[in-house]
Parts: C-alpha cells; sequence; structure tokens
C-alpha cells in the first residue's frame, strides 16, 4: 500500500512542483502589483470619485479605512495586472498535453479572452456607475441626505467587476470544450436553462441587489451563451 502510494506521488510530483513554480510567480506579479496600487491608492481613489460622481457624498465611517481603503487599491491594480500573466502560464503548463493543432487553436483564444476579461470588468463598474445613479436619485425623490461609506463602495466594486471579468470567460471555456470534442454542441445546447440559471445565480450574488441589476447582469451572460453556440455551429459549417 505504502509502495503504491510513494509510486503515485513519485508519478505526479513533477506537475505539482511545475504547479506550484508557475503559482509562485503568479503570486510576486500578484504582490507586485498590489503594493504599487497600495502606494498609489490617492490616484486610484480620485480617478474613482470623478468617474462615479461621487464628489461630496462620499466619506469614511472610521479612521482605520484609509488602510483598508489602500489594500482595495492594491487588489485592484494586482487583479488588473494579473491576469494576461495568469492566462500565459496556464497556456504554458497546459502545451506539452496538447498537439500543435490543439495548441494554436488554444493560443488564437488568448486575445479574445483578455478582450472579454477587459469588457466584463468595464460592463461591471458602469453596473456599480448605474447603482450609484439610483442611488442619488432614490434620496433626492425621498429628500433624504446621501452618503456612501467610500471604502465599501470601492470593494464592492473591485468584487463585481472583476467576477464580471472571469465570468465573460465561460464562452471561451465552451469554445475549447466544442473545438476539443470534450462536449459536442449539442449536448451544450441541451443544457440551456441549467446555463440561464446559472448566470442568474450568479447574478444574484453580486452586490448589487435591485431588480433592474439583476437583469443587467443576467442577460449579458445569457446572450454570451447563445452566441458561443451560434459562433460555434457557423465554424464547423465552415470547416
Amino acid at each position: 500500500m505504502e509502495s503504491s502510494l510513494q509510486d503515485t506521488i513519485n508519478k505526479y510530483y513533477p506537475y505539482l512542483a511545475e504547479i506550484r513554480k508557475r503559482l509562485m510567480f503568479i503570486a510576486a506579479i500578484f504582490i507586485s502589483a498590489t503594493v504599487l496600487g497600495f502606494f498609489y491608492f490617492e490616484k486610484v481613489l480620485k480617478i474613482a470619485l470623478e468617474f462615479f460622481k461621487l464628489e461630496g457624498s462620499v466619506g469614511f465611517t472610521s479612521p482605520f479605512q484609509f488602510l483598508e481603503l489602500s489594500v482595495n487599491s492594491g487588489v485592484l491594480v494586482g487583479v488588473v495586472v494579473i491576469f494576461p500573466f495568469l492566462l500565459f502560464q496556464l497556456l504554458s503548463f497546459l502545451k506539452p498535453a496538447l498537439k500543435k493543432k490543439e495548441y494554436r487553436m488554444v493560443l488564437s483564444f488568448i486575445p479574445v479572452s483578455i478582450i472579454l476579461f477587459i469588457v466584463g470588468f468595464a460592463y461591471g463598474v458602469y453596473i456599480m456607475r448605474y447603482v450609484v445613479v439610483v442611488f442619488k436619485e432614490k434620496s433626492v425623490q425621498l429628500a433624504l441626505g446621501n452618503f456612501i461609506d467610500v471604502s465599501k463602495f470601492l470593494s464592492q466594486m473591485l468584487s463585481t467587476s472583476a467576477l464580471l471579468g472571469l465570468a465573460f470567460q465561460y464562452p471561451i471555456i465552451l469554445s475549447l470544450l466544442i473545438r476539443l470534442k470534450v462536449f459536442t454542441q449539442e449536448t451544450i445546447a441541451k443544457q440551456r436553462m441549467f446555463a440561464y440559471l446559472g448566470s442568474l445565480l450568479f447574478a444574484i450574488i453580486l452586490p448589487p441587489t435591485d431588480l433592474y441589476s439583476l437583469v443587467l447582469l443576467t442577460v449579458p451572460l445569457v446572450i454570451l451563451f447563445e452566441i458561443t453556440l451560434l459562433l460555434n455551429k457557423f465554424v464547423r459549417k465552415t470547416t
């Protein structure tokens, strides 16, 4: 039994060591970018205040929030910087297991993947901007003052945008599964309702809680699913 376990460990140890090395590299890049964002958080904050038009309606609720805000700004920079490096490391790790044709196909998806992440991240930012506009309008309608905890808001903006950036990757995942013949397009199409439900559940866990925001978060994911199926069907017919 011990010999069998040791053989298994010896068999997979090179792969685990390779994964560890790549994760250490990714962690180093992320930490470096986060530290840079940490020390330049004031510039990040000014850009955010101008974009979301929050001047005069935000503030701190604790003296310790300066540190929290610095960390959030650093993480924001780290997430944006780390994504292309993460893709490169993942692709390099998978290269030996792929045929040349498969590797070229996966490589061709990298620019699209980066674009989709940027689009998803930007869409998350604009969703949070919409939330701020609605918040201010409702405050005026109800003749109430409005106050936004800047640290909490930036944290929610970061989580929403980063998660949407990752969620916008699933057309790439679906396309790769179809092209590598893990699943057929027909099989995935039959799971359409589960894809819709998954998109809805994903939208529910994001910070915006009003019904309109829920629709705005769910619909793009559903559209991406359908477009992915159509594009793969078209490619299959033309090849």
